[in-house]
C-alpha cells in the first residue's frame, strides 16, 4: 500500500490516534446525553484506545456502559461535523462556566492569559480541545466500537484531589478487526501470570509484602533454569560474574548522582547515625569493583554481570503482579572498555541479545531514547554518544525508533521491546552508553602511551529483571514452558498399582539423567490423570501399565494430546535430551 493510501488507515499511527481521540468526544457527548449531571474532565487517546474521565461518585456497571456504547453508536450514525472554533482566554472560562464545567475552567486558568483557546464542536456538544479531530462522527464505524472497563482515577494524577470514574474504551474501522482485538483480550485474560502463577504453584503475591513475590519450590525451579542459562549464554560472550551489598551508604549514592535524581524511588535507612540506601541498581556496586584494582587497556574490554537484588519504590497501585514489584533480580552487566572499542562492544551486546531472544521466540523492536530534561553531562556528550548507538546499530542493519527525552539521567539508550505470541510488547532489554559514572567514580585505566586514561562504560540487561521476564513468558508460552524451562519436565503416571514400582524405576532413572519428574501414585482413573497433568502443562506424561511393565517400555504423551505410542526408555531419553539440549520450543 503506498503512502497516501495509507493515510487514512490504522497503519497510519497519527491517522489511529486521531480516530480514537474522536472516540473519545463521541463517549463524552454520549454521557452527557445520558448523565447531564456528569462532569467532564479530560478524555485523550492512548496507546490502545481512548479513554474519558468523568466525575461521577460510582463506577458505572456494564449494563450503564452497554446503554453508553448504544448512545456513541447513535452520534456516530447521525454523522455530525466535527467544526474547530477559537476563545480569548476569558471568554472560554466563561463559556466552560456558563456549562457547568469545573475541571475545564480549571484547566483553561492553567493557560497563559494571552492563549486563545480551540474548542470542537459535533452538534449539541462542545469540548475544549486541541485537536486533531475526523471531520464528522459518521468517519466512525459505530458496531466496531467497545467500552472495556471504567477504573477510579485522580484529577490531573494527584492523590489529593477529586476521585474520578475513567472509562476506556477501543474502536476500529472494521467489526471484524474489533471481535480479533476483543478475542486477543479474552486470550490474554486466560494467559495472565498472575492466574496461571497460582494455578501452577510458581508463586505468590500477599498483603503482607505487597509488591514483594514469594517464588515456591516450582517457581524456583523455573527461576534458577532460567539463572543457569543467563550464565552459561554471559560466560560464552566472555563475562564475569559479581556480586554486590544491597545496602550501602549515602555518600555512595550522592557520587553516583542517584541520591539527587532517584531518591523518591530509595528505600533508605539509619545505621550507625548514618544515611544508608538499599540499592535499587547495581551500577555503583560495579563501580567500585572495578575501582578497587588497577587497569591496564590490556584488560579492556572488561564484561562484569552481576544477578544483583535491587529494591524500588512503587506506588502501590503501580503494583502489577511480576510486571511491577518493589523487589526484583536485575540482570546486569556492566562493560568497560576504551572509546575505540565502544562500537564493537555494543554489537557484541546486541548479538547476544539476538541468541536470547530467538531461543524465547521473542522478536524485538529497537527505540533510541535521547537525553532527557533532568540529565548530566554536556550536550555536546550526549550528542556524542547518541551518535554512537545509532552508528553501531545501523551498521548491523537494524532499524530503530527514537524516543525523544527517555533515556536515563546518565546517558541515551537502546531499548528492546520483544513482541509475544499475541502481538504485545514488552520492554525488556537495555544498553546504555555512560560517560558520567567513569567520571564520578574516577575510573581509570594505563592506556597504550603509559597514561591515565578514563574508560567509556555500557549499562546493560538482556532479560531487564528475572521475575518480569518470568510473567512475560510465563504468559507467551501459556504455562506451556518449552521442555528445557518447565519446572516438571516428565510425569509418570501408571494405569494400575501393579506398575507403582515400575513408575518409580522410570523416575528414578530419568532422574539420573538429569531430568525433572513426578510421579502420579493416587488411585484415580488413568484419564483423570491425564486431564490433570495437561492442566498442569507438563511436556510429557508416560503411561505405565501391565504391558510396559513386561516389555520395559514406556507410552509417551505430550500436553498437546499427541500420543508417541510405546517405545524404550532409552528413546524416550534420548529424544527429550534433544528437546533440551537445543531449547527447543
Amino acid at each position: 500500500m503506498s503512502e497516501e493510501n495509507n493515510q487514512y488507515t490504522f497503519e497510519n499511527p497519527e491517522y489511529r490516534h486521531t480516530y480514537w481521540h474522536t472516540c473519545s468526544h463521541v463517549l463524552a457527548q454520549a454521557m452527557k446525553r445520558l448523565h447531564p449531571e456528569v462532569k467532564l474532565a479530560i478524555g485523550p487517546a492512548i496507546e490502545n484506545g481512548f479513554y474519558y474521565d468523568f466525575d461521577t461518585p460510582e463506577p458505572f456497571s456494564e449494563s450503564q456502559l452497554a446503554e453508553l456504547e448504544a448512545e456513541m453508536r447513535k452520534i456516530c450514525k447521525e454523522k455530525l461535523k466535527l467544526e474547530r472554533f477559537e476563545l480569548p482566554r476569558e471568554e472560554a472560562i466563561a463559556f466552560m462556566e456558563e456549562k457547568g464545567e469545573p475541571f475545564k475552567v480549571e484547566l483553561i486558568r492553567d493557560l497563559p492569559e494571552d492563549a486563545h483557546i480551540s474548542f470542537y464542536r459535533q452538534g449539541e456538544f462542545t469540548d475544549l480541545c486541541a485537536g486533531p479531530h475526523l471531520d464528522s462522527t459518521g468517519r466512525i464505524k459505530g458496531n466496531a466500537i467497545k467500552l472495556t472497563a471504567c477504573n477510579a482515577a485522580y484529577w490531573r494524577g494527584d492523590s489529593n484531589r477529586e476521585t474520578l470514574q475513567r472509562i476506556y474504551g477501543i474502536a476500529f474501522p472494521k467489526k471484524d478487526e474489533l471481535d480479533e482485538y476483543l478475542a486477543k483480550i479474552e486470550e490474554a485474560k486466560k494467559r495472565d501470570h498472575r492466574k496461571l502463577g497460582r494455578e501452577l504453584g510458581l508463586f505468590m503475591l500477599t498483603d503482607e509484602g505487597p509488591g514483594f513475590p514469594f517464588f515456591l519450590p516450582k517457581g524456583m525451579v523455573l527461576k534458577n533454569t532460567l539463572i543457569d542459562y543467563w550464565r552459561e549464554v554471559h560466560k560464552r560472550y566472555g563475562y564475569v560474574e559479581i556480586s554486590t551489598p544491597i545496602i550501602l551508604n549515602r555518600k555512595l549514592w550522592e557520587r553516583s548522582g542517584h541520591w539527587d535524581h532517584y531518591k523518591q524511588n530509595m528505600y533508605t535507612t539509619v545505621i550507625d547515625e548514618e544515611d544508608y540506601a538499599v540499592k535499587p541498581m547495581n551500577c555503583p556496586g560495579g563501580m567500585m569493583v572495578y575501582a578497587s584494582e588497577p587497569h591496564s587497556y590490556r584488560d579492556l574490554p572488561l564484561r562484569v554481570g552481576e544477578l544483583g537484588l535491587v529494591h524500588r519504590h512503587e506506588l502501590s497501585g503501580a503494583l502489577h503482579g511480576l510486571f511491577r514489584v518493589r523487589c526484583f533480580t536485575q540482570d546486569d552487566a556492566h562493560l568497560f572498555m576504551t572509546p575505540d572499542q565502544l562500537k564493537d562492544e555494543i554489537k557484541n551486546v546486541v548479538k547476544l541479545f539476538d541468541e536470547v531472544y530467538s531461543v524465547f521466540g521473542l522478536p524485538y523492536k529497537i527505540e533510541l531514547s535521547t537525553m532527557p530534561e533532568d540529565h548530566i553531562g554536556t550536550v555536546e556528550q550526549w550528542e556524542h554518544n547518541q551518535d554512537i548507538l545509532k552508528e553501531a546499530i545501523t551498521e548491523m542493519g537494524k532499524d530503530f525508533e527514537v524516543n525523544e527525552g527517555d533515556g536515563a539521567f546518565y546517558g541515551p539508550k537502546l531499548d528492546f521491546h520483544l513482541a509475544d505470541s499475541l502481538g504485545r510488547t514488552w520492554q525488556c532489554g537495555t544498553v546504555q552508553l555512560d560517560s558520567q559514572l567513569p567520571e564520578r567514580f574516577e575510573l581509570e585505566y594505563v592506556g597504550e602511551d603509559g597514561q591515565k586514561h578514563r574508560p567509556v562504560m555500557l549499562h546493560r540487561v538482556v532479560l531487564g529483571s528475572i521475575e518480569r521476564f518470568i510473567g512475560v513468558i510465563t504468559e507467551h508460552f501459556a504455562g506451556a514452558f518449552p521442555a528445557w524451562l518447565s519446572p516438571v519436565q516428565v510425569k509418570v503416571l501408571p494405569v494400575t498399582d501393579r506398575a507403582a514400582g515400575y513408575a518409580d524405576e522410570v523416575r528414578a532413572q530419568l532422574e539420573a539423567m538429569g531430568f525433572r519428574v513426578e510421579v502420579d501414585h493416587r488411585s484415580e482413573k488413568i484419564g483423570k490423570k491425564i486431564r490433570e497433568a495437561t492442566m498442569e502443562k507438563v511436556p510429557y506424561m508416560l503411561v505405565v501399565g501391565d504391558r510396559d511393565m513386561e516389555n520395559a517400555t514406556v507410552s509417551p504423551r505430550r500436553r498437546t494430546g499427541e500420543d508417541l505410542g510405546a517405545m524404550s526408555l532409552a528413546d524416550f531419553a534420548a529424544r527429550l535430551k534433544e528437546e533440551v539440549d537445543t531449547k527447543a520450543r
